[in-house]
C-alpha cells in the first residue's frame, strides 16, 4: 500500500489504484470547497482508505455490514463506504465500477461514494446529535435518524437523481415505504425527502434541516422544516415518489 496526499486529504491505497486515488482526492477537494460555503465546519486532515474489494472494506469497517444487512435489497449496492470522525473508507474507483449495475445512473451514483462519505463527516461536525463518531449509542441514533443521516449525504453529494432506478425498484418490490423512510430505505429514499424540501422551500431549508440534526424528533423536525402539518408533508412525499416511478 502507498499514500497519496492533497491539501485536505491523505489516501491510502494499493499501488495500482494511484491514478484513481488522484481523481478521488481532486473530487473531494472540490466538494469540500463547495461545502465550506454552506457549513461552518468542513473537516480537513482527513484520511481516505481506498479498498480494492467489498470484503476488505467490510472487514475494516464492522458497522458497514450491520447497516447493509438491515437495508432493502435495492439499497445494498450503494453501501460502498463508511466513515468515522476523521477517516472515510470507500471502495477504490475500479471496485466501484465493478459494483455498479449496467445502468449509467448506477455507475454515477457509486462514483460519488467518496463525496457521500465525506458528507457524513461534515454532517456530524455540524450537528450535536448525528454521528460520527460511532459507538453503541450513536449507532442506535444513526438507525433512528438514518433517513436524515443518509438522505442528507445523498442530497449533498448529488446522488439523488442517479438513484432513480433504485427508487423505482424499491417501490416495485418492497411494499409501501414508511414516512419518514425507515433505516432499511434510508440510502435509497432518504434523499427524496431533501429533494422535495428543496423544491418546496429552497436549499436553505434543507441546510437548516441538516444542521438541526433532528433535535426535535422526526415528526416535529419535518413539520418545522416544511412549515406544514406532518400528514400534508407525507402526502406530498408520496406524490413525489409516484412522479419518480412514472419517470
Amino acid at each position: 500500500w502507498v499514500e497519496t496526499e492533497s491539501l485536505s486529504f491523505a489516501a491510502r491505497h494499493e499501488t495500482r489504484d494511484a491514478e484513481g486515488a488522484d481523481a478521488v482526492l481532486a473530487a473531494l477537494e472540490r466538494f469540500r470547497a463547495e461545502l465550506s460555503e454552506l457549513f461552518p465546519v468542513t473537516p480537513g486532515d482527513v484520511s481516505v482508505v481506498l479498498h480494492p474489494s467489498s470484503l476488505q472494506l467490510a472487514l475494516a469497517q464492522p458497522w458497514l455490514p450491520l447497516a447493509r444487512a438491515i437495508a432493502a435489497p435495492a439499497a445494498r449496492r450503494y453501501f460502498a463506504g463508511w466513515f468515522s470522525a476523521r477517516e472515510i473508507h470507500v471502495l477504490a474507483p475500479r471496485a466501484l465500477e465493478r459494483r455498479a449495475s449496467r445502468l449509467p445512473d448506477s455507475r454515477e451514483a457509486l462514483a460519488r461514494s467518496p463525496e457521500h462519505e465525506y458528507a457524513h463527516l461534515v454532517i456530524g461536525a455540524n450537528s450535536s446529535l448525528l454521528p460520527p463518531p460511532f459507538g453503541a449509542r450513536s449507532f442506535r441514533d444513526y438507525v433512528r435518524w438514518a433517513w436524515l443521516c443518509e438522505g442528507a449525504a445523498v442530497w449533498l453529494s448529488g446522488q439523488v437523481r442517479h438513484l432513480r432506478p433504485a427508487i423505482v425498484r424499491r417501490l416495485r418490490e418492497g411494499g409501501r415505504p414508511r414516512f419518514p423512510p425507515a433505516a432499511r430505505d434510508a440510502v435509497v429514499l432518504g434523499g427524496t425527502v431533501l429533494a422535495l424540501l428543496e423544491r418546496q422551500a429552497g436549499r436553505s431549508a434543507c441546510l437548516e434541516l441538516v444542521r438541526s440534526g433532528g433535535s426535535a424528533g422526526p415528526r416535529r423536525t419535518l413539520e418545522d422544516a416544511f412549515g406544514a402539518p406532518f400528514g400534508e408533508i407525507e402526502r406530498a412525499w408520496r406524490r413525489h415518489l409516484d412522479e419518480l416511478r412514472a419517470g
